[in-house]
């Protein structure tokens, strides 16, 4: 079976974050079970243009930012041109759905084609009352939601909001959790404390809330290091005057946007994982650090907090650095934290394994396919 993945952007910086880990999972996941199947998305950022993905071939245009909206703004007019003839090849299409000039073209010509069409918005697509929003929604979201063969939600909250957005429930809509590639565990915990956060640096996220637990952190483990990991997208400056207002430039280490491959150093690395962020649908950095058995601290809006608390994989907490701090403290206690990370890896191998997603994804497939 032929499948094709339309995500946004990929760039060597990670910019786009979960959605093209996402894409990339399954894509491999998919050809390890014999399938073919490709990435389709706009590049920016590399020196050498790839024609592969971490092993999956793909077809990337040189994105360019028509309009001052962030990724809304950016396309490629030789993508546009050549999105029909790419839909055409595939036996199924893959849209992992954002409002933006790039995935929403590629999932309307699919859906002129005729061909097998699966929307995956990852929490992108929820009822906004921005005026581009809502333009957007009543030209291409509201036909393509409506007409797609297979609607893929992560959290019940999104079903709801994709209902809102559309004015009526889905009848085609199916859950599909986001998975890991199991990983090495990590090795046995040695030297000082060392805390990780690896996001993009965004406002939602609260990377800053992450800095302000550290006070607090030091008071009872001094010799603690913190990682401040992730592509800037606003908070960088804050991040870093906070740093050093806080008098706290040695504790830290800020290195910018990391691999794939860095990102799992550093879990490996990190006694725990931290991502204060609020309103989080599914992060793919959380399944990755349970992944490799680093107790995880979330908040309680976070997509994976219940699954978290429930298991003892880690801490679910209220927002801002008070909650943060304490989860931390208690996760450092070196019982704690081995048997949080047992539960951590047991919780990723169970529910959130590749082969358990493809399980439910391939029926899928082979349901709309004509």
């Amino acid at each position: 079976m032929r499948v094709l993945h339309a995500v946004t952007l990929h760039s060597p910086s990670h910019a786009f974050g979960g959605p093209v880990r996402v894409a990339l999972n399954l894509a491999k996941g998919l050809r390890a079970r014999g399938h073919e199947a490709r990435l389709l998305a706009l590049g920016e950022g590399f020196e050498e243009w790839p024609t592969d993905v971490e092993g999956v071939p793909a077809k990337l245009f040189p994105a360019r930012r028509l309009l001052p909206l962030g990724f809304s703004g950016m396309t490629s007019p030789a993508l546009l041109a050549s999105a029909g003839r790419l839909v055409r090849d595939a036996d199924v299409v893959h849209v992992h759905l954002a409002r933006d000039l790039v995935t929403l073209p590629v999932a309307l010509a699919a859906l002129r084609a005729g061909k097998p069409l699966v929307l995956q918005t990852h929490g992108m697509v929820d009822p906004s009352e921005k005026l581009l929003a809502k333009v957007l929604d009543a030209v291409a979201v509201r036909r393509l939601l409506r007409g797609a063969d297979a609607v893929l939600y992560l959290t019940p909250h999104e079903r709801e909001g994709l209902d809102a957005v559309v004015g009526a429930p889905l009848a085609q809509a199916v859950r599909l959790v986001n998975g890991t590639p199991a990983q090495e565990e990590r090795p046995a915990l040695s030297g000082p404390p060392r805390i990780l956060y690896s996001a993009r640096l965004q406002a939602r996220k609260r990377p800053v809330d992450f800095v302000d637990a550290a006070p607090g952190v030091l008071a009872v483990h001094p010799d603690a290091h913190f990682v401040v990991a992730g592509p800037d997208e606003g908070e960088l400056g804050a991040v870093r005057a906070r740093i050093g207002a806080l008098g706290l430039t040695d504790r830290f280490t800020v290195p910018g946007a990391l691999s794939s491959a860095e990102v799992l150093t550093e879990l490996r690395r990190a006694h725990v994982y931290v991502l204060p962020s609020v309103d989080e649908p599914f992060p793919m950095s959380v399944l990755e650090a349970l992944s490799v058995g680093v107790p995880p601290v979330v908040t309680h809006s976070n997509g994976l907090a219940r699954d978290i608390a429930r298991t003892g994989a880690g801490h679910a907490v209220d927002p801002g650095p008070a909650g943060v701090c304490a989860a931390v403290l208690d996760l450092l206690d070196p019982t704690a934290n081995h048997k949080a990370s047992r539960a951590a890896r047991e919780l990723a191998a169970e529910s959130f394994s590749m082969d358990a997603v493809l399980d439910t994804l391939l029926p899928v497939y082979g349901g709309i396919r004509r």
